[in-house]
């Protein structure tokens, strides 16, 4: 949440930066001096981040008036704490919480800080201890965590249930800026063939998690070298309710941006003569991954993600191969995947090539390079020179 990489990258030192900036403890961030001897309280702590947005614990720290108190030196370093607290979550917890542990290692004294990043479950109740108690946290210094009465599960699982709306909204808000755009380019969205769209936004939103004012700035960020050009590719922003568009220049697609965590592009696959460029999809589909990771790094998102891709007005485009044409059958398909952010950095590749070759089955697209078909997502990004 803190933090714009992945805990298994952090530094001693940027622990040690971010201590300084005196965050207090919140909703999202609990400091603990040791690990505790209570396993039981430390349990109830990672099971109530869990159960409502998820949240960071980093061990190390002592705190005075809820905020970190220097000297921020850590604390002995030993390799068995990362043993303990998956023991501990798995002992106390139902069902069990998977967490993200790292290890922050100062190469000078030998000290470590221990960073916890809990993501938002969709498991929710996690129920700690013989008692079977369920926690979520509320913000306050005097009561961290509050236990969630058996009457009022219903009420967390309604919770849930307002995030599943508000997920809705937020993706048909993203398809109708993109159709307002086909129709500002003189296209009718339902006569546009093949149109593809690729979406990641958390699986359970509930408040905004960057300031929709920071978005242009966070769009400039995302940019990065692909061979020699620019991606995402330079175009028009325009600011929409809680984020922005980009308009490419040179291609009938759009990225969009949200206050909420979404990350959008559409594009249109098929040219006037209803041919599907495939290098050009399966490229855009790397290297929209590529971007969204750089996009949750940036502003520090760890919970779990829902993944949209769509296809629309498939059925009829056409792909040549070595072998002849080949004519998708399907007019509609829709991947729907729940996704951990760190799986994005830490094994974008794969990732990407699981997704193609899914894709590639249900479009009726051939899966070997020898028909013309999937290149490994590697081989894409090896091509782009960004790895």
């Amino acid at each position: 949440m803190y933090f714009t990489k992945p805990v298994n990258k952090l530094t001693f030192q940027e622990v040690v930066h971010f201590l300084k900036q005196g965050v207090p403890e919140n909703t999202l961030l609990d400091y603990k001096y040791m690990l505790p001897k209570d396993n039981e309280k430390f349990a109830k702590t990672i099971a109530a981040f869990a159960n409502s947005m998820g949240g960071t614990v980093i061990i190390g720290v002592k705190d005075e008036h809820d905020k970190p108190k220097p000297p921020f030196t850590g604390i002995a370093f030993h390799g068995k704490i990362r043993g303990q607290i998956e023991s501990i979550i798995q002992n106390y917890i139902d069902p069990i919480v998977f967490v993200d542990i790292a290890t922050c290692k100062d190469p000078k004294s030998n000290n470590m800080f221990v960073v916890v990043n809990i993501p938002q479950s969709n498991l929710t109740p996690h129920l700690v201890g013989r008692l079977k108690r369920a926690y979520i946290r509320t913000g306050q210094a005097s009561r961290p965590e509050v236990i969630v009465h058996p009457d009022k599960l219903p009420w967390l699982m309604d919770n849930r249930r307002k995030s599943q709306n508000l997920r809705h909204i937020l993706l048909d808000k993203a398809e109708a800026h993109f159709n307002n755009f086909l129709r500002s380019a003189g296209k009718e969205p339902s006569s546009v063939q093949a149109v593809c769209g690729f979406t990641l936004m958390p699986l359970y939103p509930q408040t905004p998690i960057a300031d929709y004012k920071a978005l242009p700035s966070i769009l400039q960020k995302l940019a990065f070298d692909c061979a020699g050009q620019t991606w995402p590719e330079q175009g028009t922003v325009n600011s929409v309710q809680d984020g922005i568009v980009l308009n490419p220049a040179r291609s009938l697609s759009a990225w969009e941006l949200n206050c909420y965590g979404l990350i959008s592009q559409k594009t249109v696959l098929a040219g006037e003569d209803s041919y599907i460029d495939m290098p050009r999809f399966f490229k855009e589909c790397v290297l929209f991954f590529k971007t969204a990771s750089r996009f949750y790094e940036a502003i520090g998102y760890i919970s779990p993600l829902l993944l949209r891709v769509k296809i629309a007005n498939a059925r009829g485009a056409k792909i040549k191969t070595p072998n002849g044409e080949k004519e998708i059958i399907e007019d509609y398909v829709r991947l729907d995947k729940n996704v951990q952010p760190l799986l994005l950095s830490g094994n974008m590749a794969q990732f990407s090539s699981e997704i193609l070759e899914e894709l590639s089955w249900s479009l009726n697209l051939p899966m070997s390079q020898e028909e013309g078909g999937l290149k490994t997502a590697h081989d894409i990004l090896q091509s782009c020179k960004i790895i």
